[in-house]
């Protein structure tokens, strides 16, 4: 099997993706070991500040030695360039906020996933053609479920996740599957500002295990 679709496969089987970015080297690192303390085997870590490049460093520095089935991906990626250094790093995965060509030309070159951000079914077409396999419905709270079930069957041989906008309540949650996704992405429903802020690690855990649950029972029905 591939290792496109095996980074697919971990994705899917976890039916949720954490996402986060914290400035603080101590609390990157804190934050990835409470995920990874309730069973989280993929990660999410959005390169929204100038320290994102060296703390992900870090992050997988810390995975070698302590996480060895974790896998660590990198968000916001929007030119080739940050491709490219993160992809020398050893990024597992790669998340854009929209769709960039060059971006995925050179990743599936590299045998790498690449879950680009669309919101239109061209920008999924294009996404599609260019050998995407994997879309990030973005922004979810804009889009909705409605939006994922109007589209699922024009595209059968694509894996959906959305991002933004998903509740860590089963109703929330629900809705997506039903709609269609095969994982929903969490940021700061599940790991706050707040909660990062006053280092309420425990708080992760908890709702983090509690999504886990929840996806969980949902595929049970």
């Amino acid at each position: 099997m591939s290792k496109i679709q095996n980074t697919i496969d971990a994705i899917v089987n976890q039916g949720t993706l954490p996402l986060y970015f914290n400035s603080d080297e101590n609390k990157t690192i804190a934050i990835l070991r409470s995920l990874y303390k309730v069973g989280i085997k993929a990660v999410e870590y959005t390169s929204r500040g100038p320290e994102a490049f060296s703390n992900f460093k870090k992050m997988i520095e810390v995975r070698n030695a302590e996480m060895p089935d974790m896998l660590l991906g990198i968000g916001t990626i929007k030119n080739l360039k940050q491709a490219e250094s993160y992809y020398e790093i050893g990024a597992d995965f790669f998340i854009s906020p929209g769709f960039v060509p060059e971006i995925a030309s050179f990743l599936i070159s590299k045998e790498v996933l690449y879950a680009p951000g669309c919101m239109t079914p061209t920008e999924i077409i294009a996404a599609e053609n260019a050998g995407v396999k994997f879309i990030k419905l973005f922004p979810g709270n804009i889009l909705g479920p409605d939006f994922m079930s109007g589209i699922k069957d024009v595209f059968p041989n694509l894996t959906f996740m959305p991002t933004g906008g998903v509740d860590t309540t089963k109703a929330s949650i629900q809705s997506w599957f039903d709609a269609g996704v095969s994982a929903v992405g969490m940021g700061s429903k599940l790991i706050s500002k707040k909660v990062m802020e006053y280092e309420e690690y425990g708080t992760i855990e908890k709702e983090t295990k509690n999504v886990l649950e929840i996806i969980e029972n949902l595929r049970k029905v």
